[in-house]
């Protein structure tokens, strides 16, 4: 599949240079997985369900704190759950649970990788990684509690599997109906929606109409059926109920409801998105699209990853939810053509995107290197101001251990790039450079203050000790997903609606302003509080007046 591409020489990606490489995703890739509680608002439910798995053993109905949640399929829950118990002699739970994304995003560094080769030869699997690890998009969303991270992994195979169908029937079929299996059992529908219409899509090209690729897709459909059945079998034996409100309710009903609302404000989303989401990839990625125009229609690999990025654009810019972490498969088949520009681009225009890259990142460094001292010396600069007004109650201190790996890694990225010559792949591995460098001063200098505004630990601490020390239940008015979850994880407390009359406490969540109950006859304020970094959302603790 790669013909056009054997014809233009590259240096060879040697083992010291492998090595590098390796140790370069393998550095993106675990740093900010632990050393942080879970972050409001997608890390604290998705934690607050593993949660209930390690506590209950109940692996069949996700449950957020002890009400059923069945918004997606288990499978990252379950993963995420047993790396938090195998870890938990050394970390906390919900790092141990982070450790799930390191894990899936692994394997999807992995048949990135491996699907470059696959379509544009031997010197192209560890720049498409490279790639795809120095996209914006990528940076946070594949180091958090997200089954978004799970998805992609599986979205990832089948593309490996599609590039092996025309030459390897078998070993294609598996992995595309693995891959179809595990992105079902993340987020549902979305993956069998997006391997039918691929698999569709595909067929407009005669590359594709062959007895060898119609084998793979019949050997994938026998795969993916157990991935299929398993699960939701269990759920309706458990509760014919449940399975309808995970399978209609929370997943197609949800479907025919949002288009047939007509409300389409966010279709355009992505198309306003990716452009930051997919730097620098995009620009490569259509580079290669305008040059390869002529040879689109003859040439498998083009057919397969445009039709595999209409298909994405199309189909998940029509789901309920739009948000930058649903739209992440999209960057597989935009990295993947990014690899595909290597051997075209400019000099010139490498040499651009290569200098962007430097000044870019070292005067990002050198602005979280200054707000850092800033904040530990307390000086009057006005950022310093920003950031404590931003984080009230944040108490800058030094820790050596963080403070010396950001020194090295600073120390360490400036000799790369002063070393590292000039070319299109060299300046895509000093981008993922530079990306891994801002990646770990947030991760060590700024850690602690961000972990101040996102976690829910000081406000759960704070509540809990106001809390007297008879009551008879929590009822609970407005409070969120997230908020429960972390209630539970960090408090062990878990709230009542609001119409179960015989709890004589009432936990309500509102902003600053709003009145807080609609009659407060009856009940008497004994605490308020909220996140530090968060002055507007407020909860509001009452006490039962006795008569």
């Amino acid at each position: 599949m790669y013909a056009y591409f054997t014809k233009l020489k590259e240096p060879e990606i040697t083992p010291v240079k492998a090595g590098f490489l390796f140790l370069l995703c393998t550095t993106w890739l675990l740093t900010g997985l632990v050393g942080h509680d879970p972050w409001k608002p997608d890390e604290a439910y998705g934690f607050g369900l593993i949660y209930h798995i390690i506590r209950s053993h109940d692996w069949i109905v996700p449950t957020l704190a002890g009400d059923p949640y069945l918004d997606k399929p288990p499978l990252y829950y379950w993963t995420a759950a047993l790396f938090a118990k195998a870890f938990a002699p050394i970390l906390p739970l919900h790092d141990g649970a982070r450790l799930a994304t390191g894990f899936y995003t692994a394997f999807t560094l992995l048949f990135v990788g491996l699907t470059g080769r696959e379509l544009f030869g031997n010197n192209r699997g560890w720049p498409a990684a490279i790639i795809l690890i120095g996209c914006l998009g990528m940076l946070l969303h594949a180091h958090e509690i997200l089954t978004d991270n799970t998805l992609i992994t599986g979205c990832a195979m089948m593309l490996y599997g599609y590039a092996l169908s025309l030459r390897r029937t078998i070993l294609a079929g598996v992995l595309i109906g693995t891959g179809l299996g595990i992105g079902f059992m993340s987020k549902g529908f979305i993956a069998p929606m997006l391997f039918l219409l691929i698999s569709i899509g595909l067929l407009l090209f005669r590359n594709w109409r062959t007895r060898a690729y119609f084998t793979a897709l019949g050997i994938a459909l026998l795969c993916a059926l157990p991935w299929f059945i398993v699960w939701p079998w269990l759920l309706f034996q458990r509760s014919p109920d449940l399975f309808t409100e995970w399978a209609w309710t929370r997943n197609i009903g949800r479907w025919f409801s949002y288009a047939r609302s007509g409300n389409f404000r966010e279709t355009f989303y992505y198309l306003k998105a990716l452009p930051w989401m997919a730097w620098p990839a995009a620009p490569l990625a259509a580079w290669t699209v305008w040059e390869a125009r002529k040879r689109i229609m003859q040439e498998p690999e083009f057919q397969l990853l445009l039709t595999s990025f209409v298909v994405m654009l199309v189909l998940l810019s029509f789901v309920p939810d739009i948000n930058d972490q649903n739209g992440l498969p999209m960057l597989l088949p935009i990295a993947l053509l990014a690899t595909a520009a290597l051997s075209t681009v400019r000099r010139g225009a490498a040499n651009a995107l290569d200098w962007f890259g430097i000044m870019t990142f070292a005067l990002l460094a050198i602005a979280l290197w200054w707000g850092w001292a800033g904040l530990l010396l307390d000086n009057n600069a006005k950022i310093t101001h920003w950031l404590k007004d931003y984080q009230p109650g944040f108490d800058a201190t030094f820790n050596a251990t963080p403070f010396w790996i950001a020194c090295g890694v600073t120390v360490g990225w400036i000799v790369l790039v002063w070393r590292v010559g000039r070319s299109v792949r060299r300046s895509l591995i000093n981008w993922a450079a530079g990306v891994t460098l801002l990646w770990i001063l947030i991760m060590t200098l700024w850690l602690p203050w961000l972990d101040t505004g996102k976690s829910y630990r000081h406000m759960v601490d704070d509540l809990k000790a106001s809390l007297p020390q008879k009551y008879n239940c929590i009822a609970g008015v407005r409070i969120g997903d997230s908020q429960r979850a972390m209630l539970q994880y960090f408090g062990d407390i878990n709230t009542r609606p609001r119409s179960t009359r015989v709890c004589d406490l009432l936990l309500v969540q509102g902003n600053r302003i709003a009145k807080p109950i609609e009659d407060e006859i009856g009940w008497d304020k004994i605490w308020e509080g909220g996140r530090k970094g968060d002055q507007n959302e407020r909860f509001r603790l009452y006490q039962r007046v006795r008569q």
